[in-house]
């Protein structure tokens, strides 16, 4: 008979002097690597069964040992099944790295004054930000205030509500009311907003309803899935790619353009960019593969005033989880997020990678292919992107760079069967 006895974190594992059976070490292991040993404190546990049933695969999970994966990794490439014969690719990644959660795990404990391992959970629970969340039925303002993630730099009431509505890890969605999350969901969900907003983008915005998000297929633990794509990076200097580029290229300008200007009245605008944000699906369409940079103001509502919290709770241990030890970074003012702030970043750092190759230390030139259009866009597209990319150049100067820029992409863009996402309509409809 297995001995077991509860640890001070409150996870039940076996007493000295019955090792477990390679099994169950391999189940330890895996709820430990997950994070389900840390839940509520967790994304949530929708798609675990689907990993307990191999219906998700990725290398470490086949063949799980002593040797977890490094601190700093925080992706993992993978395989689901929905019938067992038929697999997709997706992404598994945390909320942040190894590293990072163990950090602000150690955080939590110190807070109520351990040195050791704690209860995390115990220790958000009683919390005045989550007490707060607790006794509500709705997601206000003031109980997200001073929560890191760009999602949350701005948040309107209409903005929370569809956090509730769509949030994707209770069994009943669809109400802005919480009355039927438990005190369990409510700390899912407060975790969440506070380490990384990814997962609640996805759902918030699927790809389903048209917006440049992949498909969220769920998370257990500490660990979320989505749908797979392939790096952007993979295109960089290869004139043999150049119209592919294009292609790319003017995608992300409408992509960029269709999150500052849409049906639904938010305003969503990049605060950072970097190689790993962006992906290409086997269609050849372009995603947004990394949301969790992504800010969102509501148009209809505004934001509310720059007033010091009512619950007291600004500051406290939620403001900073998933940064580690490092200062906790606070965002600029909402006031501050310009109309063309996404296009200016994205002709900063992604463009002229896709239109420009480098000839030289100062140089910057356009492949050149024989093509009159590349001709046209050898002589224009430096000169735009300097448009572009200037903050000092006012907004509509900067929105008219982008027009004409993508004017001049538009009829460069390939139509033949690889373009799936555009083809054939591209042959009878000049809009693709």
């Amino acid at each position: 008979m297995t001995c077991l006895k509860r640890t001070e974190s409150g996870t039940i594992v076996e007493a000295a002097g019955t090792p477990p059976a390679p099994q169950q070490k391999a189940l330890i292991l895996q709820r430990a690597f997950l994070g389900l040993d840390k839940c509520n404190a967790c994304v949530g546990t929708s798609i675990c069964k689907k990993l307990f049933k191999d219906q998700i695969r990725f290398d470490w999970w086949m063949s799980p040992d002593t040797t977890l994966p490094l601190a700093e990794k925080q992706s993992f490439p993978g395989n689901l099944t929905d019938d067992s014969l038929s697999w997709r690719p997706v992404v598994l990644s945390f909320l942040s790295s190894p590293r990072l959660h163990s950090s602000s795990d150690r955080s939590i404990c110190r807070s109520v004054g351990r040195q050791g391992p704690c209860s995390i959970e115990a220790v958000l629970r009683v919390t005045p930000r989550f007490q707060s969340l607790n006794q509500s039925h709705l997601l206000l303002p003031h109980i997200v205030k001073g929560l890191a993630p760009p999602l949350l730099r701005c948040p309107s009431q209409r903005l929370l509500d569809r956090v509730v509505r769509r949030y994707a890890e209770v069994v009943d969605v669809g109400s802005v009311q919480m009355k039927h999350f438990s005190e369990r969901d409510k700390l899912r969900l407060l975790y969440t907003l506070a380490v990384n907003q990814q997962p609640l983008i996805l759902q918030m915005f699927p790809g389903t309803e048209g917006w440049p998000f992949p498909r969220y297929q769920g998370s257990c633990g500490r660990l979320m899935v989505w749908a797979s794509s392939r790096p952007l990076w993979g295109l960089y200097g290869s004139s043999r790619e150049f119209v592919q580029r294009v292609d790319v290229a003017y995608q992300l300008l409408h992509i960029t353009q269709g999150l500052g200007h849409n049906s639904l009245g938010f305003l969503l605008y990049y605060t950072r960019l970097g190689e790993d944000m962006f992906g290409l699906q086997d269609d050849q369409r372009v995603f947004i593969t990394d949301a969790s940079s992504i800010g969102v103001i509501d148009l209809e509502q505004g934001f509310p005033p720059d007033r010091p919290s009512q619950t007291g709770s600004d500051g406290d241990i939620f403001s900073c989880l998933g940064q580690g030890t490092s200062p906790c970074h606070r965002s600029p003012p909402c006031s501050s997020v310009r109309p063309t702030q996404s296009l200016t970043l994205l002709c900063t750092a992604l463009l002229p990678r896709l239109l420009l190759t480098e000839r030289g230390a100062q140089t910057t030139r356009l492949p050149m292919e024989g093509e009159a259009e590349a001709g046209r866009l050898a002589r224009n597209v430096p000169l735009l992107l300097g448009v572009c990319a200037d903050p000092s150049q006012p907004d509509w100067r900067i929105m008219a760079a982008v027009g004409s820029l993508m004017d001049l992409l538009k009829p460069m863009r390939p139509c033949n069967p690889h373009y799936t996402y555009r083809y054939p309509e591209c042959r009878y409809n000049q809009d693709y």
